[in-house]
């Protein structure tokens, strides 16, 4: 788990910077309209379209931007015919990895992945080869040395927490998706601050990867990441957090 959480926590800081936030919003405004097209443009009705709006509020994004967002997906105003892939596949060292993207030209997308993941060391997969290694869950990340361990179980596991996974620099608080709300709001109000909160892919077990072969994964990483029409890139990697402070710098 704590390659992954962390690898979650580095995304997270990256895209506070003002070049990665204007990739940032440009998949947010995708990920906005097509939560709005599947389940309409009610916020209050629609928990994924809550989630992907307070993303958005979170990266400072305009309420103007989001409420276009939302009405391209309504179908208020013209916009592009976005559909959701799920990509699987394999990174080096057998790392199972799940990308979530969203694109107006599903083969252009396929074939551009096939390359990142084959140019990285990976390859890609048929549907199905890695899904079984993950669990859709919630997924809430704290940096270790800024929250009490003690009283930040105390109050997850109260507010119906599933797990509490603890790494050397981060504590993982694990929560059914029903449950992900009603759970961050009670460490939001006991004031605990978290570095990443989302609907996530957790993986089940993970798979340790070392030397030059951590770099590579967190390269494809990093590469898939990249991608225009990638929203989400889930894996099961586990590399030491010392390891993974000094390739990352």
């Amino acid at each position: 788990m704590s390659g992954h959480s962390k690898w979650a926590q580095i995304k997270h800081k990256k895209a506070k910077t003002d070049q990665a936030r204007g990739k940032a919003f440009s998949k947010l405004i995708r990920l906005i309209t097509v939560a709005a097209r599947q389940g309409g443009g009610s916020i209050e009705n629609n928990a994924r379209l809550r989630l992907a709006v307070q993303k958005a509020r979170e990266m400072n994004m305009p309420q103007e931007n989001i409420e276009k967002a939302i009405k391209k997906g309504t179908g208020e105003l013209e916009g592009f015919a976005y559909e959701e892939v799920i990509y699987e596949g394999y990174g080096p060292g057998g790392v199972a990895i799940m990308v979530e993207a969203t694109t107006d030209n599903r083969n252009r997308t396929t074939a551009e992945l096939r390359h990142i993941f084959s140019r990285y060391g990976g390859s890609l997969g048929e549907s199905g080869c890695v899904s079984w290694v993950f669990e859709r869950q919630g997924l809430i990340s704290f940096e270790k040395d800024k929250v009490n361990e003690e009283e930040l179980t105390l109050v997850a596991i109260d507010a119906g927490a599933q797990d509490i996974r603890t790494t050397e620099t981060t504590i993982d608080v694990i929560i059914t998706p029903e449950d992900f709300e009603t759970v961050k709001e009670a460490l939001e109000g006991q004031g605990f601050r978290y570095a990443v909160a989302q609907i996530s892919m957790v993986p089940k077990n993970t798979v340790s990867v070392e030397g030059k072969q951590a770099q590579q994964v967190l390269d494809l990483m990093e590469a898939l990441e990249e991608h225009d029409d990638v929203q989400e890139v889930y894996a099961n990697f586990d590399i030491a957090d010392e390891l993974m402070e000094s390739l990352k710098g």
